[in-house]
């Protein structure tokens, strides 16, 4: 009797058929979802990644200057008078209000900056020449000064008034800032004011 022995087979051939029946597509075991599944701090940080921008630099100057050309927006919009594009502290109707009615009188604070500059000037140069002359200019300088500030209380006072009857207690709160905004605007001359007035004279009064 003749007997047929088949050959051995080599070495590592039967694993890998085994390794075939069991896994007929060739892939990787470990690649079932494309990677092995992440723990859970590794899936937040993945989550949490993209939030972080890739250069810091880069984003915190476009901030800047998205910030920048707002503020240059809002600036033209106090010198044009465009109340749409203004801050919106600037829109407030009390503040409005107020500027109105300081635009609308004659404010006798409002040259004192200029004036004062002059008188200064003035004493100055007098000094050598006439020192009696130079303690008069200074007296009335001092008397200007007394006389813008009566001004201005006398006109918050008719101020204030007007605007707790209109808007209520909130207008004159102290977190408001009104007063400090109406006799701020009292110094200022009236064609170099922000916002730019309502009217281009004076007599104006705000209803």
């Amino acid at each position: 009797m003749t007997w047929k022995f088949g050959r051995k087979p080599e070495d590592g051939q039967g694993n890998n058929d085994a390794d075939e029946r069991r896994n007929p597509t060739g892939e990787d075991e470990r690649n079932g979802k494309g990677r092995p599944t992440p723990k859970r701090r590794e899936a937040e940080q993945e989550r949490l990644r993209p939030m972080v921008p890739a250069n810091r630099k880069a984003s915190a100057k476009a901030a800047r200057k998205r910030i920048k050309e707002r503020e240059n927006a809002q600036y033209d919009a106090m010198r044009s008078g465009d109340l749409a594009h203004m801050p919106a502290s600037e829109r407030l109707p009390w503040r409005i209000y107020i500027r109105d009615y300081v635009d609308a009188r004659f404010n006798v604070a409002e040259f004192f900056m200029p004036v004062a500059f002059a008188i200064i000037i003035v004493a100055m140069v007098l000094t050598s020449i006439s020192p009696g002359l130079t303690t008069i200019i200074l007296l009335l300088m001092y008397v200007y000064l007394f006389a813008a500030i009566i001004d201005v209380v006398i006109m918050w006072r008719r101020l204030r008034k007007l605007l707790v009857a209109k808007f209520g207690d909130r207008a004159v709160a102290k977190g408001s800032r009104s007063a400090t905004y109406a006799w701020s605007r009292c110094l200022q001359i009236r064609r170099w004011r922000l916002p730019k007035p309502t009217h281009d004279k004076r007599g104006h009064w705000p209803e």
